[in-house]
């Protein structure tokens, strides 16, 4: 799926590039937070030894990075996407929309939701743009 970037966007994943060697597939702009897609198997080399890669980038850039891992099915994407909650399941149901209903452990719901509802808001917006899906659903 086609994904339309940002210039602010593209300048963020070429610097994260050049800080890091990983170069994220896409990125939101979130007021002073960033979310890079990683490629699959890519997100040791972006996080680092203890985190040691991601805070630098962190402390370049001046903003708070949030790091996402791609995956090859809609489901796995949504269960990345929502982590560091513990998803069980994952169900998209194509009706008239298509829906991922996320089966989440009661005590991972807050953090799955996140403050302000952020952390759904952006797995909502990652979801779309990559696997068309209209709206995510915690059971």
């Amino acid at each position: 799926m086609y994904v339309e970037l940002s210039d602010e966007a593209r300048r963020y994943i070429g610097r994260f590039d050049e800080l890091t060697g990983v170069a994220p597939t896409d990125c939101l702009v979130e007021g002073d937070r960033l979310v890079f897609l990683v490629p699959a198997g890519e997100m040791a080399s972006a996080i680092g030894q203890a985190g040691e890669t991601v805070e630098e980038a962190e402390r370049r850039l001046d903003l708070s990075i949030e790091l996402i891992e791609d995956a090859d099915t809609p489901e796995a994407f949504v269960a990345n996407a929502l982590s560091p909650a513990a998803v069980n399941a994952v169900t998209i149901s194509e009706q008239n929309d298509r829906v991922a209903y996320v089966e989440v452990r009661d005590a991972d719901r807050g953090v799955a939701i996140g403050a302000d509802g952020s952390n759904i808001e952006t797995a909502r917006r990652l979801a779309k743009r990559h696997h068309d899906i209209d709206d995510i659903q915690l059971t």
